[in-house]
């Protein structure tokens, strides 16, 4: 395995941040809930977040305005944003910054980091692919958490159920 690098060999000596396109990328979560019954399904519409493909020290960073959660019922995402779960007057957004991006071979990077949600910060280690396009490059992931290790422990009746899958598809130019 070796660090990560997107670009070829005579563009490796040059550390080149490409910024992921909000109109062409997506930010998405499902949670289980009613006992595993059914699944919550929602989206942030408004996040940022870079990618530095340097074949020493790659980097990504991902940071969500969880004031913009969406799941398509208003006072759902209201509770969803208040002190029981985000708290978004204290932390109003959510952040992932990587810490180790190595290549996995066939467009596959294992990235290691730390997620910050709600004021508490969690490891993460998942696969995610890229693809290059052109002159812009595609990152996608999923992976699971367990929101209750960012303090969001609320669960009438254990009505809320783990794990929270997060999805992103990523546009950079």
């Amino acid at each position: 395995m070796s660090t990560m690098s997107t670009t070829s060999p005579e563009q490796q000596a040059t550390a080149r941040r490409r910024m992921v396109d909000p109109a062409r990328s997506v930010v998405e979560f499902c949670v289980p809930s009613l006992w595993g019954l059914i699944t919550v399904r929602g989206h942030f519409d408004r996040f940022a977040g870079s990618y530095t493909t340097d074949a020493d020290r790659p980097e990504m960073e991902l940071a969500l305005d969880i004031d913009s959660l969406d799941t398509g019922n208003t006072l759902r995402d209201k509770h969803l944003r208040s002190a029981d779960f985000f708290d978004i007057v204290v932390h109003p957004k959510a952040r992932f910054t990587s810490t180790r991006i190595v290549e996995a071979g066939d467009g596959v990077l294992r990235v290691t980091g730390e997620l910050e949600a709600a004021g508490n910060t969690v490891p993460l280690t998942f696969d995610a692919t890229s693809r290059q396009d052109g002159d812009q490059l595609e990152i996608e992931a999923t992976t699971e958490v367990d929101h209750r290790r960012f303090g969001m422990t609320r669960s009438p009746l254990g009505m809320i159920r783990s794990p929270t899958t997060l999805h992103v598809k990523a546009r950079l130019t």
